[in-house]
């Protein structure tokens, strides 16, 4: 079994940590700069070379700066040798892109799994998609993990659940727990 490197960007730093702290490995530390003219460099200050390496990224506020980080933490990985790139994405901000409902959009939750793969990417684990559609997007293996624990059913403060879709799409995910409960 290959050892494993885990690196963190800058959108949850306290995820990584507790992450790292569950699996008894430590943080890798990355060196972000940003240039005079607002572009950034990542450095991944720690051997990658024949590892596994998990990239934590999430695609929150600023969503772009954070993708962007992404793309270079894995750009830097793929360069250093590493065996494989997982690509850890607790929330992926395009999911909602999913579809071309109007002329002349894109669909940018296939445009940034596209982006992901170029830039090294050979795996990607995520939680709770916007629609199952999304999975398909990707030409590397996705790992869709669902953020419910425990039925919601057996929680003591969730005694009447009341999930109500923000859009159209988010209906499925929210039955998603009616079905499991039978």
């Amino acid at each position: 079994m290959r050892e494993i490197a885990v690196f963190g960007g800058s959108s949850h730093p306290a995820l990584t940590a507790e992450i790292c702290a569950n699996l008894a490995v430590p943080q890798r530390p990355v060196l972000l700069k940003r240039f005079a003219n607002d572009c950034l460099e990542v450095q991944l200050q720690s051997n990658c070379r024949e590892r596994d390496v998990f990239l934590i990224q999430s695609l929150v506020r600023p969503v772009q700066e954070n993708l962007v980080e992404l793309l270079l933490m894995a750009d830097a990985a793929r360069g250093a040798s590493a065996a494989r790139v997982t690509a850890v994405i607790p929330h992926y901000a395009y999911a909602r892109s999913d579809k071309k409902d109007a002329p002349r959009i894109s669909i940018g939750g296939r445009l940034i799994a596209d982006l992901l793969v170029t830039s090294g990417v050979d795996r990607v684990l995520t939680l709770s998609l916007h629609s199952p559609q999304v999975h398909g997007f990707f030409s590397v293996p996705v790992d869709h993990l669902h953020a419910l624990r425990e039925p919601w059913w057996s929680h003591p403060t969730w005694a009447t659940p009341r999930a109500r879709p923000r859009s159209p799409g988010g209906s499925a995910c929210r039955s998603r727990p009616a079905r499991r409960s039978g």
